[in-house]
């Protein structure tokens, strides 16, 4: 019988991609037996109207960049080509489609924002599209607060994964370069070129 395929998803702005991205998804990939885990960057949050954010393609090529050595590790496209703002249930239903009924999928993410998931949309059907790993820091509470506007919608299946390097941020990266302090072992140094190249991230943040 054919090995039921896990797939990570490793959803982000990833404005920029740092090594607490990747190892996030690294232990995913370790602690839960995944295939791959696929980085898919974000098109158009509609979370994080309160800031500007880098293009999608330039966010594209950075993950691109820092998951390019390892083989276990894709990017995809899917939601900064889809038009439109970007909601993880679309995105987790066309997985379903692309994989399959059968495949395993787990969608990894920050702990914050899992403890939010009964507000997003449509969030009653992920309980039957997927499990979310919630990356926390060592004895923070991941799982979806009872003080979460649920309205009976069914709290999905929540796995969480302790990983120390959270404490990296792509807020005080990018507050870094707008202040000329030094990114150097918070990212990958051929992200921190095209950052530098790109001339991304120079205005102070706001």
């Amino acid at each position: 019988m054919r090995k039921t395929a896990r797939i990570g998803v490793m959803g982000g702005t990833f404005d920029p991609i740092h090594y607490g991205h990747l190892v996030t998804a690294e232990e995913a990939l370790v602690q839960f037996n995944l295939d791959k885990v696929v980085f898919m960057p974000t098109g158009r949050p509609v979370r994080k109207t309160h800031r500007h954010i880098s293009s999608a393609e330039d966010r594209y090529l950075m993950t691109v960049i820092a998951t390019a050595s390892n083989p276990d590790f894709e990017v995809s496209r899917l939601e900064i080509d889809r038009p439109g703002d970007t909601y993880t249930v679309d995105t987790m239903n066309s997985l379903r489609e692309i994989y399959g009924p059968r495949a395993d999928l787990f969608f990894i993410s920050g702990a914050d924002a899992v403890r939010e998931i009964l507000t997003w949309k449509n969030a009653d059907r992920f309980e039957h599209l997927c499990t979310f790993i919630a990356a926390t820091r060592p004895g923070y509470d991941a799982h979806p607060g009872s003080s979460t506007p649920s309205d009976g919608v069914p709290v999905p299946a929540v796995e969480s994964m302790e990983v120390p390097a959270l404490a990296i941020s792509s807020s005080d990266i990018r507050a870094r370069v707008a202040t000329r302090r030094p990114v150097r072992y918070l990212l990958p140094e051929a992200v921190a070129a095209y950052v530098e190249k790109n001339g991304l991230y120079r205005e102070p943040v706001v």
